[in-house]
């Protein structure tokens, strides 16, 4: 099983032989078992897997090459390290990099500069692209999305203001960000976070537990 608490999903791996048991009729066991943790659940053959793992090692392998400007191998072997992405790349200390087998500190070094290079090339292109469809800054510093997603809601389905995010429904959300991996209850998140950032709403009022068992916050509050 692999955990992502930030969004709140769990990928089971299974047998291919036990996929279907794992899902159940219908989906049910999967499904029940989602609403009694809150959790997405996604479940996947092993076969599945290897072969998502495949793809995924094709496409970085050839991120790396094509972005970093570099031989086939050397982007294979980051990819085989587990670098995942350019940000993985730049976001690393020279010194991790050169303990990849075959590296060394000179090379360390250039791949972490051209990675750098890549990302600010890309930052300029985004908000070259933002500026050009209109996209209002206070969607640009929407901290729910980032720069790319709204250029690609501009460009998608012309929602260029958190003012136009927040008046979305959720399938609506998911349905204009075909490439970006976002659950209708991720949508729906983000939708109500940029209802609340424009005072569409009030934020729900945090819990406060009290350490005493059977006294009520406001009971503690007025004992100390």
């Amino acid at each position: 099983m692999v955990l992502d608490p930030d969004v709140g999903r769990i990928e089971v791996i299974v047998p291919d032989h036990m996929q279907h048991i794992a899902i159940g009729r219908r989906g049910q066991n999967v499904r029940l078992a989602s609403q009694l943790t809150g959790w997405d659940i996604d479940i996947m053959s092993e076969t599945e897997d290897s072969e998502r793992r495949s793809r995924e090692f094709t496409q970085n392998t050839r991120l790396f090459s094509e972005a970093l400007n570099v031989e086939e191998v050397i982007a294979q072997l980051l990819a085989t390290e587990g670098y995942a992405s350019i940000e993985d790349i730049a976001a690393s200390d020279v010194e991790e990099l050169g303990e990849i087998q075959g590296f060394d500190e000179e090379i360390a070094e250039a791949l972490k500069e051209r990675a750098e290079a890549w990302l600010d090339e890309q930052r300029d292109a985004l908000n070259a692209a933002a500026d050009e469809l209109g996209v209002a800054d206070d969607l640009r510093g929407f901290e729910r999305i980032d720069l790319q997603t709204a250029v690609e809601l501009a460009r998608n389905v012309g929602v260029k203001s958190l003012e136009d995010l927040a008046d979305l429904a959720a399938d609506e959300l998911v349905e204009a960000l075909p490439d970006v991996d976002v659950s209708a209850d991720e949508a729906g998140d983000i939708i109500l976070a940029a209802r609340i950032a424009l005072g569409w709403i009030e934020p729900e009022p945090e819990v406060v537990e009290s350490d005493e068992e059977g006294v009520e916050p406001a009971e503690v509050e007025q004992q100390a």
